[in-house]
């Protein structure tokens, strides 16, 4: 194939795998990983450029969610917080709560990933798959079943998503966005404010991934991680605006139906 049409080819794959994402806030890495195995890259110079693209695009995504008006982010500190008021100068929590979710989610990354280390070394990797897609599956039924429920806010539930979720992160490199996507709307979260949410903490978990792959003497394929950029980058105005426009009803079905097909997929992908 002509160099110049398989980097073409390349932008648009992401642009799609991106639109996706911002979107339902799931399937980036999930749906752009096999695929660039199939073109034939390697996965040490597919993972740590894929983790450096999400983690800029994850912040520009949350960016531009919060300009449209599909979340409220907040991170100033907030005087009036108990926390604050008792650690005085040591003490931050930021004002909107949605900004108060990513902290935690962001926060739970380190140790969900400290604990797939320990996990990984003692349990067949089989089995775990298996246990997540499970979970991811059974997600996804529930916001089905559930879309027209009331679902009361948890913080936690929220706690326990996060280092579930960053679990399977370290454990196996990709989930995260299925998980955090539909465990915040089963936490009480509303579904367009769980996708802007899901994009800004998923940045921070990529970020410390690519750290980790920088400390380890790894380096990142400036060439391929700058053509996933582009093409990503591109795709988050239009996903942004997509989601906007969206009832929330409709689009509540929409993650629940991305859900569950990625849950089987993931099923599948284990057993066969």
């Amino acid at each position: 194939m002509d160099p110049l049409l398989f980097l073409a080819l390349l932008f648009f794959v992401a642009f799609f795998c991106e639109f996706i994402d911002s979107s339902l806030g799931m399937g980036y890495g999930t749906t752009l990983t096999p695929l660039l195995l199939i073109m034939g890259y390697s996965p040490l110079v597919i993972v740590p450029a894929l983790l450096m693209s999400e983690f800029i695009i994850g912040m520009f995504a949350a960016f531009m969610h919060h300009r449209i008006g599909n979340v409220k982010f907040d991170f100033r500190n907030d005087p009036d917080h108990r926390l604050v008021k008792k650690m005085k100068m040591l003490g931050y929590m930021p004002r909107s709560n949605a900004s108060k979710i990513v902290l935690v989610l962001a926060a739970c990354s380190l140790f969900g990933a400290a604990i797939a280390a320990v996990v990984a070394t003692n349990l067949p990797l089989f089995y775990l798959k298996l246990f997540i897609g499970v979970i991811v599956l059974s997600m996804g039924l529930l916001i089905l079943l559930k879309r027209n429920s009331k679902h009361d806010f948890s913080w936690k539930r929220i706690l326990g998503l996060g280092i579930l979720a960053s679990f399977n992160k370290g454990l196996s490199g990709g989930g995260y966005g299925p998980l955090v996507t539909s465990g915040q709307i089963l936490s009480g979260v509303d579904s367009k404010s769980s996708v802007a949410i899901t994009s800004l903490a998923e940045s921070f978990t990529c970020l410390v991934g690519v750290c980790t792959f920088l400390l380890l003497g790894n380096t990142i394929d400036l060439k391929i991680f700058l053509i996933l950029l582009a093409g990503a980058l591109t795709s988050v105005p239009f996903s942004t605006r997509t989601v906007k426009k969206l009832k929330v009803k409709n689009f509540t079905m929409l993650i629940g139906i991305a859900t569950v097909v990625l849950g089987l997929f993931t099923l599948f992908k284990v057993i066969f």
